[in-house]
């Protein structure tokens, strides 16, 4: 499905990567997506976030308090005894009923996504003396058919890592700017919009 969603964007490019700011963060929203070319590789996240002193922290505290039968909160961890900064709590869009699937989310999934994290420190998009201060959010898309394939973790390491930093970065930049959003919103049609236009929607 994912895969499909990338090809529906539009042709336009956002702008030059814009300067992060390293003052107070109230809330910053972003998402990304990166695929290889199996479907099970698609890597699809939506990040929230903010200062822990704030309505981020708060929800993060809530989350991780109020867990929920096939939807567990756990934190972004390189591994066991290892967590990572900013503290980043993921939640899955799927609801998990499978063993195979638990294994990789809170696997392979888990760690790309604390190193996805720790890149996008390096890359600047989060200010490194801010990382005791911000916390992250962290939807996560991990699609289902991941059951039933012979998959590659390296694989879905690599998107899943990579569409974390994207996708903060973005957060961070607020990109893509309202100003391209106007310039292409007539560019960028919806993929299975599309499709159901097209009446080949199933």
């Amino acid at each position: 499905m994912a895969k499909k969603m990338q090809q529906g964007k539009g042709k336009g490019k956002p702008p030059a990567k814009a300067k992060v700011s390293s003052g107070r963060v109230g809330m910053r929203t972003g998402e990304a997506l990166v695929e290889a070319a199996e479907a099970w590789s698609a890597a699809e996240p939506e990040v929230i976030i903010g200062e822990l002193d704030g309505p981020v922290g708060y929800a993060i505290a809530n989350l991780l308090g109020d867990q929920t039968k096939g939807h567990s909160r756990v934190f972004a961890i390189l591994n066991s005894d290892v967590q990572v900064r900013p503290a980043t709590l993921m939640v899955s869009k799927v609801t998990v009923n499978n063993a195979k699937y638990t294994n990789i989310l809170m696997g392979t999934v888990q760690a790309a996504i604390a190193h996805g994290v720790l890149d996008a420190v390096r890359a600047g998009d989060i200010p490194k003396k801010k990382a005791n201060d911000l916390g992250i959010i962290v939807a996560v898309w991990l699609d289902p058919s991941i059951v039933d394939v012979a998959y590659d973790p390296e694989v879905l390491f690599q998107t899943n890592r990579e569409a974390t930093a994207k996708a903060i970065g973005k957060a961070m930049r607020h990109e893509p700017s309202i100003d391209w959003l106007l310039a292409n919103q007539h560019n960028v049609p919806h993929y299975f919009h599309q499709l159901a236009v097209d009446g080949q929607l199933e």
